[in-house]
């Protein structure tokens, strides 16, 4: 089943992990975590973001990225690109550095942006590298507690201002807060979040996040409530949308009937095609080809509407 896209809206902030190829190693020496350092650098000039956070192992990285306009999808294409330029010329070498997605996972910053800071600052000392971060040198946890040169492309102004107003109260206190989680373990909700492994928040921010960028939400449904809600809009019947053939306006009423299914996470595409009797492939593309028109369609974005509207679907654009 294809990946749902991620959702992106101006001021959005995501944990983001850029992994290397198979688990590989991505930085080999400090000149390479130098060279990564100007391309984040050049790239918040360029593409307008915050770097909250960050933290450089050696076969991954951590960022807590807050994006502008740009969608984030572009500014790590560029940064991936550019650097894995750079690490194939330097060494001779040829192929991906990076896994071909890196993850990103929206998050509720009001409730866990501090915490996710600390998250990514103590790494190091979860995969047993150092004891403390103040041992590791190749995070933003040095610049927090105002130990060495902020970089000009680290944003700490918004994280401190939560523990106090003067600088050497918020460091102290943010001293405080690290050591309070030096006992934590992996937290799989920054990895898989609470909503469809996109995002990491209560069901109020989900929901504004999702009216903010524009997607519909597909609430738990079955398929039988699928099936019916679209053959009323076709006005069909279940027999006549499964029937062999690919005759209007039934293969058009099973493309869409696959899109509101692939968009559901309780829902199994592998099922609808069983009962459809049809190639799970072709469907998983007809579903995507629909998704495209909808765009420039406005009959085919009512009759989704429609059949979202039977299904009490929220919809997020209003």
């Amino acid at each position: 089943m294809p990946r749902k896209p991620r959702l992106h809206y101006p001021g959005a902030v995501y944990h983001v992990i850029l992994r290397g190829n198979s688990g590989q190693d991505v930085f080999f020496d400090a000149g390479d975590r130098k060279r990564f350092f100007l391309l984040l650098q050049e790239s918040v000039v360029r593409f307008g973001y915050r770097i909250h956070a960050f933290c450089l192992m050696t076969t991954h990285t951590h960022l807590a990225i807050q994006v502008g306009d740009i969608a984030l999808s572009r500014i790590m294409q560029n940064i991936g690109f550019r650097y894995t330029q750079f690490i194939n010329r330097k060494y001779r070498r040829t192929g991906h550095l990076f896994q071909g997605r890196y993850k990103a996972l929206l998050i509720d910053a009001d409730s866990y942006l501090l915490e996710l800071i600390r998250y990514i600052h103590l790494n190091p000392v979860r995969a047993g590298m150092v004891r403390s971060p103040d041992e590791y040198p190749w995070s933003s946890h040095s610049s927090y507690c105002g130990g060495s040169p902020c970089p000009p492309w680290l944003t700490m102004d918004w994280a401190l201002a939560q523990f106090a107003r003067t600088s050497e109260a918020a460091i102290k206190r943010y001293r405080a807060f690290i050591e309070d989680g030096l006992g934590e373990g992996h937290r799989q909700d920054f990895h898989r979040g609470s909503f469809e492994g996109r995002a990491l928040g209560d069901d109020a921010f989900i929901d504004q996040a999702l009216r903010q960028a524009e997607e519909v939400r597909v609430v738990d449904m079955t398929l039988d409530q699928v099936i019916e809600s679209v053959c009323s809009v076709y006005q069909l019947t279940a027999a006549e949308l499964s029937k062999a053939g690919k005759a209007q306006p039934a293969a058009e009423a099973r493309a869409l009937a696959a899109l509101v299914v692939r968009n559901c996470e309780s829902l199994s595409l592998v099922k609808l095609a069983e009962f459809l009797k049809r190639d799970l492939s072709g469907l998983s593309q007809a579903a995507r080809r629909l998704e495209r028109r909808i765009e420039t369609d406005g009959l085919l974005a009512r009759k989704l509407e429609e059949v979202s509207g039977n299904l009490r679907i929220s919809d997020c654009q209003a």
